[in-house]
């Protein structure tokens, strides 16, 4: 999610999220929900120093070059992503606040989980 986007999205089961807050996770959420990103988004995020050039992430991904650019472009425009040029190569690196705004939305304590199917 975006810095002005609401923050911080809140817990799923804490309270609803606001309509600005559902646009901005709804555009992150789809743009993992392609299998070849969501490979290429788990590359990057495991990747040794927290960053990774295509050549280091493409190696068993069964697509062309520049479908893994265009992915890589989604993940980038759904805030995912920075990406930085060193010579004539790109360096992708997740974004940490991303991150933190998925794990908000899904983070469902027992406790909340307990007292919705009671």
């Amino acid at each position: 999610m975006t810095a002005d986007a609401c923050c911080v999205t809140p817990p799923l089961l804490g309270e609803p999220l606001s309509e600005p807050a559902a646009v901005e996770m709804a555009k992150t959420l789809k743009a993992l929900a392609d299998p070849v990103r969501l490979r290429l988004f788990s590359a990057i995020a495991s990747h040794s120093g927290g960053e990774a050039c295509v050549c280091d992430i493409s190696g068993g991904i069964d697509v062309s070059q520049p479908t893994v650019s265009h992915h890589l472009k989604v993940l980038r425009d759904a805030g995912l992503l920075t990406s930085e040029r060193r010579a004539s190569w790109v360096y992708y690196a997740v974004v940490p606040e991303a991150l933190q705004d998925i794990s908000a939305l899904v983070n469902l304590n027992t406790a909340a989980l307990a007292g919705v199917t009671a």
